[in-house]
């Protein structure tokens, strides 16, 4: 089974009233633990590099990886670019072999956007790739992505048909309410589960995409805090909010922070516990198990897209 679009998810995943997990991915441990968790649950699965991601790891060594999954697998996976800032880092990922892009040119004025999205969605299209774009901006920090509470906007749902007419775009990103990053809130998370009725009402049928969608789970930030770190008051998105979202319009909820502080706690609780072991197969290999057993529970309890595939 080759990569695939995401236009076949979205479609069943919006009429079954589940999202698609879409994870970022940034090596081969990480790649692995979340399709081991895809495997077990018979989950489909977004594979989202950043551009962050690609400098890292370098695009032909994550798709490579992304190919290996899909053939140890069975499962219906794509590949996708998150938050493609230009044309050109679009076009690019495409060459590259991304079966899914995002431009993000939320920063932009609406007309703006409206142009820089329809430049690549047209491109896109020509070459049998889907594009996500984005209206509204979300707080946080992720990669490149640096957003002030200043610069942060909710979506205007009186902006949301025009904008899909005029570009074309295939889903939507919109901001309700959710952060990027693990620092997230003051309070308590308040999504504008208005805001999200009111999109779908306007379009309906179409797949709405949630960013900055992490929990940050209390129980890793705790291991950190013990074994050396410092992320005290690190808070996410409550997960039954994150559930209402994905029986509602969304049909693909992002998830990398949860990813990387899996990862990070049992890295430092391995070396904690085991202070003279410097293969890094030691350490690693209960990463990947973490973010296994971080990955099922999401496809479980929170997206509801286990036996999907």
């Amino acid at each position: 089974m080759p990569l695939v679009t995401t236009k076949e998810m979205f479609k069943k995943a919006y009429e079954g009233g589940y999202a698609i997990g879409a994870f970022n991915v940034n090596n081969m441990e990480i790649i692995q633990g979340i399709v081991d968790a895809a495997k077990e649950e018979r989950a489909p699965l977004i594979l989202q590099v950043s551009n962050g991601a690609r400098k890292y790891a370098k695009p032909v060594y994550l798709r490579k990886l992304v190919e290996a999954a899909v053939e140890d697998s069975g499962l219906p996976i794509a590949l996708h670019l998150d938050h493609g800032d230009t044309f050109e880092l679009c076009v690019q990922s495409i060459k590259d072999g991304f079966t899914s892009v995002m431009i993000d040119a939320s920063h932009l004025p609406f007309k703006e956007n409206i142009k820089v999205t329809s430049e690549v969605v047209k491109y896109a299209h020509d070459h049998g790739v889907v594009v996500e774009a984005e209206l509204g901006r979300l707080e946080g920090v992720e990669d490149d992505i640096k957003v002030s509470a200043a610069d942060s906007s909710y979506t205007d749902p009186d902006q949301v048909q025009e904008f899909v007419s005029k570009t074309g775009v295939d889903s939507l990103a919109i901001a309700i309410g959710t952060s990027h990053g693990a620092f997230k809130f003051k309070g308590e998370a308040k999504l504008r589960f208005d805001i999200l009725e009111e999109v779908s009402k306007r379009l309906p049928g179409f797949p709405i995409v949630l960013h900055g969608a992490s929990s940050v789970i209390p129980e890793y930030v705790d291991i950190i805090n013990k074994n050396g770190g410092s992320m005290q008051g690190a808070k996410g998105i409550p997960e039954d909010m994150l559930r209402k979202a994905a029986s509602m319009a969304v049909c693909k909820i992002n998830i990398d922070s949860d990813l990387r502080l899996a990862c990070t706690a049992a890295i430092r609780q391995h070396l904690a516990e085991n202070p003279s072991h410097f293969d890094p197969r030691q350490y690693l290999g209960p990463a990947r198990s973490l973010i296994t057993e971080l990955v099922r529970h999401k496809l479980v309890n929170v997206l509801g897209c286990n036996g999907k595939a």
